[in-house]
């Protein structure tokens, strides 16, 4: 069994939370599709955590950390100029491996018939595939076309399976799990720490042969929130939607 995790966002009550949830299952493997980053306010130790996951990926928050935000809104952007100087204000080997870890994220991750994005098989970094894009058949025409066979993603924060014949099946719809089989699919894993689809549990899914498991784990989101509340650089709306899970 395999544990596919992404958008962290710096929440640590949520990501030790996840990663507990994972260790009781006795599953040891770990992905990550990125995003360890932005918006929360435990960038140090979120990074170090995902540190000894198996695998994991660039997501568009770290990448702005490392370079310059583009395309961000106000509060994404004072976000990510604050994390920047949390992570420069490390001193020792351990600041340091944090960069050179973040610096050498891979965008995509490829295996026999899986690929393993932040945002899509198109453009893995920034797209965003969202349920009402099934209505736009070029859009996803091309990016199944870039699928060998099931595509994993995050960046939207919303889970769900999408289907070649371009439908998207959110988890309660189907019970919480998904049988991988010859049709092609991609399959968003939600967000570990800022969920947005109205459940403001973390939310994560397990790979056991071909069987997509989706999990959601409820953490101290109250904490999470009070940080951020006494944060001046960290907007308090950004705890607002922990509380909302939106």
């Amino acid at each position: 069994m395999r544990a596919i995790i992404s958008d962290i966002h710096a929440n640590l009550e949520a990501l030790e939370a996840v990663l507990a949830d994972i260790r009781q299952q006795g599953i040891s493997e770990i992905y990550c599709l990125g995003d360890i980053i932005g918006y929360g306010p435990n960038p140090c130790e979120c990074i170090d955590l995902v540190m000894s996951t198996d695998l994991c990926l660039l997501g568009n928050h770290d990448q702005a950390a490392l370079f310059d935000p583009e395309g961000f809104n106000a509060s994404a952007e004072r976000a990510v100029f604050w994390t920047r100087k949390m992570l420069e204000s490390g001193v020792g080997p351990r600041a340091e491996k944090r960069w050179e870890f973040l610096g050498e994220l891979p965008r995509m991750h490829k295996e026999p018939n899986f690929l393993f994005v932040h945002g899509s098989a198109r453009n893995p970094l920034n797209e965003y595939v969202f349920p009402e894009d099934i209505y736009n058949q070029r859009k996803m025409e091309k990016i199944f076309s870039l699928v060998e066979k099931y595509c994993f993603q995050g960046h939207t924060h919303i889970p769900g399976v999408f289907t070649e014949d371009l439908n998207f099946l959110a988890p309660e719809e189907i019970d919480f799990k998904y049988e991988l089989g010859a049709r092609k699919a991609l399959v968003n894993v939600g967000s570990v720490g800022q969920p947005r689809n109205g459940d403001n549990r973390s939310s994560y899914v397990v790979l056991d042969g071909n069987t997509v498991n989706f999990k959601r784990v409820p953490y101290d989101f109250q904490q999470t929130a009070r940080k951020i509340y006494d944060n001046p650089d960290l907007d308090n709306f950004l705890g607002d939607r922990l509380v909302d899970g939106r």
